[in-house]
């Protein structure tokens, strides 16, 4: 795991600790949506910072009318960043942004270590959460899908590499897992960005591409205009998780309509 990664697990830790695990039913009351894939998709990220490129939020668009416009460009879900100390984030801009968008799953996008971190995401109104297998044991990686599956949820499960690849691919051995993979609501992500350094290597995708496992694969971290969307088409990827870009976009439902056009075309091809 990278220094960075360490970095985040125990600041994710240390605020699992302070997250009540009495649950009631009625803490779970906001539906779930689930994920509806097409030919190509695009997750749309909403972050307020970067830790490689500053701030981002732009001053006259706010979360609510930017996933008004995410949703209404057909993305696939909208992924909102809740890690306060490198991203600027909170567990209330997913509640805003679930309520905003009430017919598009959202995903809580965070350094996930905890069950309890997920039954939270799902109180906030969360559809899905992303998952890290670099920064999860085995069993520790068991108990959180087990909880996203408990609440209907769907998983975005991001790897780094073929050992992480090898690990997600396992899990196909599971029934649940296997019913969740063929239902389209547990996804393998591959993150091109290097955790140490936070350059993305932009061979990565094309490197594993041979290794992705038969899930719908997404490809994270990088990818800027519609012509990236149609290379990673071209590898097996299905989807494309888009924070940065659509952040700086003046168009941002013009650049998720462009990119789902170009990795749909590429696939038909």
């Amino acid at each position: 795991m990278s220094d960075f990664l360490k970095t985040m697990a125990a600041n994710s830790a240390a605020r699992a600790a302070t997250v009540s695990p009495h649950f009631s039913s009625a803490d779970f009351e906001l539906p779930v949506v689930p994920l509806a894939p097409k030919s190509f998709d695009v997750i749309a990220e909403i972050k307020e910072r970067s830790p490689v490129e500053g701030v981002l939020r732009s001053g006259d668009n706010d979360r609510v009318s930017r996933a008004q416009t995410y949703a209404a460009a057909g993305s696939l879900a909208i992924s909102v960043l809740t890690e306060p100390s490198r991203f600027d984030g909170d567990i209330a801009h997913l509640t805003e942004v679930a309520a905003a968008v009430p017919g598009t799953p959202v995903m809580r996008k965070d350094f996930l270590v905890e069950p309890v971190q997920v039954h939270e995401a799902r109180k906030a109104g969360a559809s899905g959460v992303l998952l890290i297998a670099t920064m999860l044991s085995d069993r520790k990686l068991r108990e959180m899908l087990d909880a996203a599956w408990q609440h209907g949820m769907f998983v975005l499960l991001e790897t780094f590499d073929k050992d992480d690849l090898a690990r997600s691919s396992t899990l196909l051995k599971n029934a649940n897992d296997v019913d969740r993979a063929q239902s389209g609501q547990l996804l393998i992500g591959v993150n091109t960005r290097n955790l140490r350094t936070l350059e993305v290597d932009s061979e990565r995708l094309k490197n594993l591409a041979p290794l992705l496992p038969a899930v719908r694969c997404v490809a994270e971290s990088g990818l800027a205009v519609a012509a990236d969307a149609a290379t990673v088409a071209s590898y097996g990827y299905r989807a494309a998780l888009v924070g940065t870009a659509l952040m700086r976009s003046d168009d941002p439902a013009s650049l998720i309509a462009a990119m789902r056009e170009a990795g749909s075309e590429r696939i038909a091809a």
